[in-house]
């Protein structure tokens, strides 16, 4: 049996995520903050002694509140370096990804489109996303694929903090609605269940059509 790590895994993208490789007969561990909080570095090295080894690794945190560049604190600056960045740097240089298998990074549509009120998340996401695409090259020499999901408005307790007027702001999407994380989880599972390898070092806008980017 294939086994699972799902970071952020008690709640929205992560549990919709745990729950779809669940129902085809992975071993799934999904963490919430207790187990694990990448903004925490101790933390982190306690969860990879434990959690050395997987075939599927979903990196997954949520991120900042809103501020504007004036209002960002050192402390907000340091948290977040860790918790979007350095935090998933640790896991990536502790955790052996079996032969054959898959990273799942769950980023955000700011790694294309920067947002003045999410310039943490949008610096650090797209940090990490560096990364994560120079190092699918050498996960590809041990056929391990690396998908970077950039979900944008998801129906998730994140979207609603972040927004003010959610039934307003769906009419202006193209759907007219917000993405459901269980779209993503079935996505994470069709890949997995269909032994897909050669989509590896791609970035996957998850928007529903409201990006304005070509690539």
């Amino acid at each position: 049996m294939s086994k699972a790590i799902v970071l952020g895994g008690s709640r929205g993208i992560g549990r919709a995520i745990s729950e779809a490789l669940d129902s085809i007969d992975v071993d799934v561990v999904a963490t919430s903050k207790n187990e694990i909080d990448t903004s925490n570095l101790d933390s982190v090295r306690n969860f990879v002694k434990d959690y050395n080894q997987t075939d599927i690794l979903v990196l997954n945190t949520g991120g900042p509140a809103p501020k504007q560049f004036s209002e960002i604190t050192e402390e907000d600056w340091m948290k977040y370096h860790n918790q979007l960045f350095l935090g998933f740097c640790t896991i990536l240089q502790n955790i052996k990804i079996n032969d054959g298998g898959y990273i799942f990074l769950i980023s955000s549509s700011v790694i294309k489109e920067p947002n003045a009120k999410l310039i943490i998340s949008s610096a650090y996401r797209t940090a990490f996303s560096e990364i994560f695409k120079v190092l699918s090259k050498e996960y590809a020499q041990n056929q391990i694929s690396c998908i970077n999901i950039a979900p944008g408005p998801i129906n998730t307790d994140r979207t609603k903090e972040l927004i003010d007027n959610v039934e307003e702001f769906m009419k202006t999407l193209p759907m007219k609605r917000l993405g459901e994380p269980k779209e993503i989880g079935n996505f994470v599972k069709s890949i997995v269940e269909n032994k897909i390898k050669y989509l590896s070092g791609v970035t996957i806008n998850f928007d529903g059509a409201n990006s304005n980017y070509v690539f």
